[in-house]
């Protein structure tokens, strides 16, 4: 059957539905990419969804890969489509709890040092099950390796959106490598500071950079912020493998493997600090149980001691503060206890109520799982990963 125009294929299609009581989901993948071959489409869609599809009792679905274009056909007063949509929301990666599964890995520890790469992307996660637990094969074969599918990835994707996000490539290297204040993005850049707005506005648009803000700031008036790459698969590609694509065209195995290896410790804990923010509420103890928490962050202020994880409840009347430490190693109980004598020798961040709880993360401890001691609690990998199924 050929259909001379989109109409006449919606039409069918709610004749064929009406027919036969049909009403499951139909889904347009792609959705920008159709909209390009016929700018037409979104105001047939309109008609259909006005007339066609409701005597047909379909339920109809649009998705894309471009985030601006698919917000504009839903959320722009002027686009054909506005006001139409029962729900819209972005499609965001899985939680780490499911890698385990993915890759058929057991092991915590290798859980979060694998997600520490691949982030929640599914397909990512298809391409490296079949190396199991050897990550650094993996890394190597599917990124570092010039003819690795993943390669040139970010690139491929910042090229996808529409219109093309490559421009932006220059300050995601910056933020990549390391610089994460504005001031120090616009020295590397050579560029004015108040240049930047838009582009990090943009990047965080497509939810590649997020805006950290110490514990207790404001939002709106900080002046503190930090900016870093959310995504793992991003910040690990923009940091190892970005520097250095002239070196990897070249490189035998063995010296881009030596390469990998001297970030891998530093790219596995920046992302397992940010799980165990993540899970902070979900494993507050007794006397948060049950409340609601404001999202866990960190804290820093000049020359005074950092901490890794703070949170307070809704209602005011608890708080928590926590340090994340990485190795793949087990921890000792003499590391464990050192870790909590610093923790309880340091000044607590400003704002937090009386009823603090001290939490320490690691990713596992030399026979014991979990215990409660000086007045601070020790969570591991697999108290984590299972806090973030959902």
């Amino acid at each position: 059957m050929e259909y001379p125009d989109w109409g006449a294929l919606l039409r069918r299609l709610s004749s064929d539905a009406r027919a036969c009581g049909w009403r499951e989901p139909l889904s347009f993948d792609e959705f920008p990419y159709l909209v390009m071959s016929d700018p037409s489409l979104p105001n047939i869609f309109q008609n259909w969804i006005d007339h066609e599809k409701e005597s047909g009792g379909l339920l109809a679905v649009i998705a894309g890969s471009s985030q601006r274009m698919m917000q504009g056909f839903v959320l722009d007063a002027s686009s054909p489509l506005y006001g139409r949509a029962i729900e819209a929301f972005a499609l965001n990666p899985l939680p780490p709890a499911w890698l385990a599964e993915a890759l058929g890995c057991k092991d915590p520890v290798a859980v979060v040092e694998a997600y520490a790469v691949w982030g929640g992307i599914p397909w990512y996660w298809e391409l490296a099950r079949p190396f199991g637990k050897a990550l650094d094969d993996a890394v190597d074969a599917l990124t570092l390796d010039p003819l690795g599918p993943l390669h040139t990835e970010p690139d491929r994707l910042l090229l996808e959106e529409t219109p093309s996000a490559l421009s932006l490539r220059p300050l995601l290297d910056v933020i990549g490598g390391g610089s994460n204040r504005v001031s120090e993005m616009a020295g590397r850049l050579g560029c004015p500071v108040t240049s930047l707005a838009r582009p990090l506005a943009r990047l965080q648009e497509l939810g590649i950079v997020v805006r950290e803000i110490p514990f207790g700031e404001s939002e709106k008036s900080c002046k503190r912020a930090l900016y870093k790459i959310s995504d793992p698969f991003f910040a690990f590609w923009f940091r190892v493998v970005a520097p250095r694509r002239g070196f990897l065209a070249g490189a035998t195995r063995s010296a881009r493997l030596a390469v990998w290896r001297s970030f891998k410790q530093g790219i596995v804990s920046r992302v397992w600090e940010d799980l165990c923010r993540r899970s902070a509420a979900a494993l507050a103890t007794e006397s948060g149980k049950g409340k609601d928490w404001y999202p866990a962050s960190r804290w820093w202020r000049g020359s005074s001691s950092e901490w890794d994880i703070v949170a307070a409840s809704v209602d005011g009347r608890c708080g928590l503060v926590g340090e994340a430490k990485w190795s793949d190693r087990p921890f000792g109980e003499n590391h464990i206890c050192g870790i909590g004598a610093h923790m309880s020798a340091r000044a607590l961040p400003s704002g937090l109520p009386e009823a603090v709880d001290q939490l320490i993360f690691v990713p596992s401890v030399s026979g014991v799982k979990r215990w409660k001691n000086g007045g601070w609690r020790v969570i591991n990998a697999a108290a984590v990963l299972s806090s973030l199924r959902s």
